[in-house]
């Protein structure tokens, strides 16, 4: 089956939320991901720390060039991701929903590519 990564999307106002209603995302998405692992669609799943933990690395002039942050600034940011296997973009979008409610947040819902990628 193919699979796709759900990747959840935060905004600053996302880890200012008061604890309570943190906690209770928390307790709704591990719902969503012992639903998940009982349909045998989980693959993997992370929350991941915010932007200003990251480290970029630049390609210039064929050298790697390291840097502090994220590569590009923008309001909204990785948060946290599913890798889902699922029969088709529908199925992925129905337990998209389903997420998305969960952890209160935008998703977006993408296929991997075949290897070797479809056109090449």
């Amino acid at each position: 089956m193919p699979q796709y990564l759900v990747a959840v999307y935060n905004t600053p106002e996302t880890r200012s939320r008061p604890k309570a209603e943190m906690a209770q995302i928390f307790a709704d998405v591990g719902a969503v991901n012992e639903k998940a692992m009982a349909d045998g669609i989980f693959v993997f799943a992370g929350g991941l720390h915010e932007q200003s933990a990251s480290t970029t690395i630049h390609l210039i002039d064929g050298k790697p060039e390291l840097s502090d942050g994220p590569y590009a600034e923008t309001k909204e940011y990785m948060g946290g991701f599913w890798i889902i296997d699922v029969p088709d973009l529908d199925r992925a979008l129905e337990w998209a929903r389903v997420a998305a409610v969960a952890c209160r947040e935008s998703l977006e819902v993408r296929p991997f590519m075949t290897v070797p990628p479809e056109g090449i």
